[in-house]
């Protein structure tokens, strides 16, 4: 199977980075099959999705780091070259509510999400079943204030031993620490049952509720030490009435978490989602 590149890039917006940087794949032997690119007028930062295929020569992410590097350096950017054809490390945490872990699970099952899941860890036993069924290993870790700091150092531990990419809090219902999200900054994602900024918390439902909303949702943001305010991935709705009571939002709200959860974890897995500030850029297929 031939290899297959991404690079993702931000930097100071200027004319002919495109130019450069296409000239300098074709140069290496490898064929553009995808290219997205934005410049933000606020911010003044142009980014940049390129996918390669190297054609009838032999091209390691190795050798393309190396030719990327002067230009990098030239134009000062921020950078990555990823093979899409190695699968992520994926850690996923979950608390007693497991409806978005069997669903990352089961389109990892189906090759919906190119991953690989090497264990989950939960504050409580309850989702102990659904990783069973699917063969991973799973760490019930208790948590509580004298234990936290503690559980904390051994996650990172788990983290480092495993060589985890990503980590995904799939309703997990602990506050990391900002030492941990300084330490994992960009690599955790969240989903909130809500839709942020609005309904911040962990009752959002009961919220939305008492508000008389028509609309509720879900929000897949990076993980920051501001709770509930990292930069946001995906947001989805779904509508709903006054004869719905509070727990059939709850019931509603879980298809709509599941789903945006899967959708952001497939984005930054295909790396398309790149930070700009406290906002990000999503390049969708």
């Amino acid at each position: 199977m031939t290899d297959k590149y991404i690079l993702t890039l931000s930097c100071p917006d200027r004319p002919g980075i495109v130019a450069e940087v296409s000239s300098l794949l074709a140069s290496a032997g490898c064929n553009i099959t995808s290219s997205d690119q934005y410049g933000c007028g606020d911010s003044g930062q142009f980014f940049m999705r390129v996918a390669v295929q190297p054609i009838n020569v032999s091209v390691s992410v190795v050798d393309l780091r190396c030719l990327v590097t002067p230009l990098a350096e030239k134009f000062h950017m921020q950078w990555a070259i990823h093979d899409a054809n190695k699968p992520q490390r994926v850690l996923v945490m979950v608390s007693k509510f497991d409806h978005c872990l069997m669903d990352i699970l089961y389109r990892r099952e189906r090759g919906a999400l190119f991953m690989d899941v090497p264990a989950v860890v939960s504050n409580h036993g309850d989702a102990h079943k659904v990783t069973t069924a699917y063969g991973v290993p799973y760490h019930h870790w208790p948590v509580s204030a004298e234990t936290k700091a503690a559980q904390e150092e051994k996650l990172l531990a788990l983290i480092d031993d495993e060589q985890i990419d990503l980590i995904v809090l799939a309703r997990y219902m602990q506050v990391l620490s900002a030492k941990a999200c300084e330490k994992l900054a960009g690599r955790v994602i969240n989903i909130h049952h809500s839709f942020l900024p609005s309904f911040k918390g962990a009752a959002p439902y009961k919220q939305a509720f008492k508000k008389g909303v028509k609309l509720i949702g879900a929000t897949a943001h990076y993980v920051t030490a501001n709770l509930d305010e990292g930069p946001i991935i995906e947001q989805n709705v779904a509508r709903v009435n006054h004869a719905m009571s509070a727990a059939d939002m709850v019931a509603a709200g879980r298809d709509v978490e599941r789903v945006t959860l899967a959708e952001a974890l497939k984005l930054h897995l295909e790396h398309r989602v790149l930070l700009n500030g406290n906002k990000t850029v999503v390049f969708k297929r």
